[in-house]
C-alpha cells in the first residue's frame, strides 16, 4: 500500500482549483479571440467551446459546494472536449484529410489565424487546456462519505 504524505494531500486539494483556472483562462481567451480580436471560430472551435464553457460553472460550483461528485459531472465533458480537440489538431496539422471535416460553412477548421513562436495555435491552446483539465480531474481523488 502506498502511504500518502501531507504534501500529496495538499496537492490533491488544489487540483480542482487548477482545473477551474485552466477552464476560466480558456473561456476568457476564446472570447478574447472572437470578440476583441475579431477572429471567427470554426465549427470545431464552437464544439470545443460547448464543452469548455460549462466546465467553468460545473467545477466552480463543485468547489464552492464541496460536491464530491463534481468530478463525475465535469470529467465526461472535459473528455468529450479533449476528443474533439485531438480531432481538430489532427485535421489542422494535416494528419487527417480536410475532405472529411465538418467545416463546410464559415471559416475552415484548418485556417491559420494565430501562430505564435511558429507553433502555438488556437487548436493547440485548446488541446493543452483540455489535457490539463482532464489530467487534474483524473488525478483528483474525491473523499468517500464513510471516511469522514
Amino acid at each position: 500500500m502506498e502511504k500518502e504524505t501531507p504534501n500529496s494531500n495538499a496537492a490533491q486539494e488544489y487540483l480542482p482549483y487548477l482545473a477551474w483556472i485552466i477552464a476560466l483562462v480558456a473561456t476568457v481567451g476564446s472570447l478574447f479571440f472572437s470578440e476583441v480580436m475579431q477572429l471567427p471560430p470554426c465549427v470545431l472551435c464552437w464544439y470545443q467551446r460547448i464543452a469548455m464553457y460549462p466546465l467553468v460553472l460545473i467545477i466552480g460550483v463543485g468547489i464552492i459546494s464541496r460536491d464530491s461528485r463534481m468530478k463525475s459531472y465535469a470529467l465526461p465533458l472535459a473528455l468529450v472536449g479533449l476528443a474533439i480537440s485531438i480531432y481538430h489538431n489532427l485535421l489542422y496539422y494535416g494528419l487527417i484529410p480536410e475532405s472529411i471535416t465538418p467545416c463546410t460553412q464559415g471559416i475552415s477548421c484548418t485556417s491559420r489565424q494565430i501562430e505564435w513562436l511558429g507553433f502555438i495555435t488556437i487548436p493547440l491552446m485548446a488541446l493543452t487546456a483540455f489535457i490539463g483539465i482532464s489530467l487534474c480531474l483524473l488525478i483528483y481523488k474525491t473523499e468517500k462519505k464513510g471516511s469522514e
